[in-house]
């Protein structure tokens, strides 16, 4: 016969920011135990009262069933005394002097996100920081630990209704999202030029947080992409706001685009990095078998270095003098807006020649995604600094450092 007991467990590892607590609560629903999660700077914490042999299976399976995302480097149990939980609840995070956790790293975009982003239905249709618990930004937003919205980028962003409703809601994929923002709440984008007569950097797309009205927002985010798609086809060199900094980025095809990079930026010949759409679109320009394959497609986005094809459009000034290039895929809903038309009917989605990219599988299925024709050529994209030069990483340095490399900004307030 099972006896009453309880147990306090101690989890260290990548356990914040990975879904680990809703992972938790689904556990113990699943097994019927009362008790508690948290996070703390030291790791996460959990007490739950039940019968011993349902403790133990709920042990095994925090183990076995961890996140995909999650690591686990200490795992510790206590017997304690059954407290008589009545129910299971994520209490409020707890900082511990002295302590440290490891920071969970920035995640690709889903592939739920990622049809969301291209579903005109959904309420984050073409959002640019669409996430959810198991893609998005972390180490790039958080200030402090433990993990929780006010001490990431995120805290000048209040919730919305309808975000803080998934938030809240077990069943949800985004509940116990940090990062979780829709275009009425959440940062969004805008694009600078510099005005001619007065040398200053001018919004030529306007921040949609006047409104914060959904179908504004999304026009201004659209407005700010589209003029971003036309100056890139005209050959200029655009500074992209991405995660934890800027890019510079070019038409990879257009070979005086990437001798102008090189010149502005003072890099002789060191070879650029290029990020291209989809696999199918990688396969037209360089050779790749399963394993670089594995690699572009996992969810560290790497730069991967592949044999170019001789016959690939892309110019030789990307990488002087060499057969190969590094080629990374896009790893943020803003790099497929990017890559994708602006939408001319209600049934829009990305075309990119994909016949067997991840785009095109993941948004399989879904029958009010048409395609649509436009297709932006591979992009340069490079470190946002001049050589030997740190990083720019916020707007207002950016528009200081980078000033004459850049034509044009596209930026956000993340």
């Amino acid at each position: 016969m099972s006896s009453k007991t309880g147990l306090r467990i101690h989890i260290t590892g990548v356990v914040q920011g990975v879904g680990f607590r809703p992972f938790v609560y689904g556990l113990a629903t699943r097994f019927a135990l009362n008790g508690w999660v948290k996070n703390t700077s030291a790791g996460v914490d959990i007490e739950v009262d039940g019968d011993a042999d349902v403790l133990d299976a709920f042990t095994k399976a925090l183990r076995d069933e961890a996140p995909p995302l999650s690591r686990i480097d200490d795992f510790t149990v206590t017997r304690v005394v059954w407290a008589g939980f009545r129910s299971f609840d994520i209490l409020h995070s707890e900082a511990v002097k002295g302590a440290f956790q490891p920071i969970s790293p920035d995640f690709t975009i889903c592939k739920d996100c990622l049809r969301e982003l291209f579903d005109p239905a959904d309420h984050r249709y073409r959002y640019p920081f669409i996430n959810c618990t198991n893609c998005g930004p972390r180490f790039t937003i958080i200030k402090d630990i433990p993990y929780d919205r006010p001490k990431t980028t995120m805290a000048d962003f209040p919730m919305c209704e309808i975000c803080a409703e998934e938030y809240e809601n077990p069943l949800d994929r985004r509940f116990h999202a940090q990062p979780v923002a829709c275009a009425d709440c959440g940062p969004n984008i805008w694009l600078e030029q510099e005005e001619v007569a007065s040398s200053k950097w001018q919004v030529v797309s306007a921040s949609p947080h006047v409104s914060r009205n959904t179908q504004h927002a999304t026009s201004n985010s659209d407005k700010a992409i589209t003029q971003t798609q036309e100056l890139l086809i005209k050959g200029k060199v655009l500074a992209i706001k991405g995660l934890g900094g800027f890019h510079l980025a070019c038409d990879a095809t257009n070979a005086d685009a990437v001798k102008e990079l090189r010149k502005r930026k003072l890099r002789v010949d060191k070879p650029f990095a290029l990020m291209i759409p989809d696999l199918a679109t990688v396969e037209k320009h360089c050779f790749v078998n399963d394993a670089e394959q594995e690699l572009l497609e996992s969810i560290a986005r790497p730069i991967v270095l592949l044999q170019r094809k001789a016959d690939s459009s892309i110019a030789k000034e990307v990488a002087p003098n060499q057969d190969s290039i590094g080629v990374m895929l896009p790893y943020t809903p803003l790099h497929y807006l990017i890559f994708a038309s602006s939408p001319r009917s209600k049934g829009f989605s990305p075309s990119l020649g994909a016949q067997k990219g991840r785009l095109k599988s993941s948004l399989q299925g879904n029958e009010n995604l048409q395609p649509t024709t436009f297709n932006l050529p591979p992009l340069v994209m490079t470190s946002g600094n001049l050589s030997e030069e740190p990083i720019a990483y916020t707007n207002e340095d950016a528009r200081e450092r980078l000033s004459s490399l850049a034509d044009a900004f596209l930026m956000h307030d993340r």
